[in-house]
């Protein structure tokens, strides 16, 4: 656990030293700005939790895209500057690494998080809100950008460039987001278990309006593990190669 955590110093102090890092938020959360004004805060009067409700619903989409946008160079880029020697001849071992490197990429995108705060308050200045839908909203949110990072750690473990583990991650994402789709073509099982996949219809909407659900946290938790399991049985596999 001490090496993990060395790592993730390490690697946080890269983030922080580097220009693509602010860069990444600095793009993510002005894209994120406007599509707030232009959806949740135009059109038709509405009440400040509907409002909030769709603050949040952008937040999950543009969360999701910070976090692939991360974690692409976590192990991708060690593998293309020959730096993933170095992490093999020392004596760390590989859940150790992907797990320090996710701690580092955690905090990154809390940072992140912590930034979009503004669209909510703009939401207090100009009416009522319930701190409980900002909690619940911000925690599913901090959930899913927890599972996003697993899964983009995974797509970094397999490629060899930091184009291909985003494009690879982008398109797992992209794959949980979109599984109710497939739920509505197939019939059971397939539906339970694609419905249940889902990444946002399933289990982000209660989040959206305050409420949190032990199912829906255990699912992201869940997906969180798995991808920094196999994250570790990739490297662990490219390691003996």
């Amino acid at each position: 656990m001490r090496a993990a955590l060395l790592i993730a110093r390490r690697e946080l102090g890269s983030y922080l030293r580097s220009f693509s890092g602010y860069v990444i938020i600095a793009v993510v959360l002005a894209l994120h700005g406007v599509f707030f004004n232009a959806y949740a805060l135009g059109g038709a009067s509405k009440r400040s939790a509907e409002v909030l409700q769709g603050f949040f619903w952008s937040c999950f989409g543009f969360t999701a895209v910070a976090a692939v946008l991360i974690s692409m160079r976590l192990l991708a880029e060690e593998r293309q500057t020959g730096t993933i020697d170095l992490l093999y001849s020392s004596p760390v071992k590989d859940g150790e690494i992907v797990f320090g490197k996710y701690l580092s990429s955690l905090a990154f995108l809390a940072l992140y998080l912590v930034a979009t705060a503004y669209m909510p308050a703009l939401v207090l200045v100009n009416g009522k809100i319930s701190f409980g839908q900002i909690v619940a909203g911000y925690f599913g949110s901090f959930l899913v950008g927890s599972a996003c990072l697993a899964v983009g750690i995974f797509g970094s473990a397999l490629a060899r460039s930091q184009l291909v583990a985003a494009i690879a991650s982008g398109c797992m994402v992209i794959s949980l987001v979109i599984s109710w789709l497939l739920a509505k073509v197939s019939d059971r099982p397939l539906t339970d278990i694609f419905t249940n996949l889902a990444l946002y219809q399933q289990h982000f909407p209660p989040f959206e309006k305050g409420l949190i659900h032990v199912r829906d946290v255990v699912y992201y938790l869940a997906l969180t593990y798995l991808g920094l399991f196999v994250a570790t049985r990739v490297l662990e596999a490219r390691r003996w190669k």
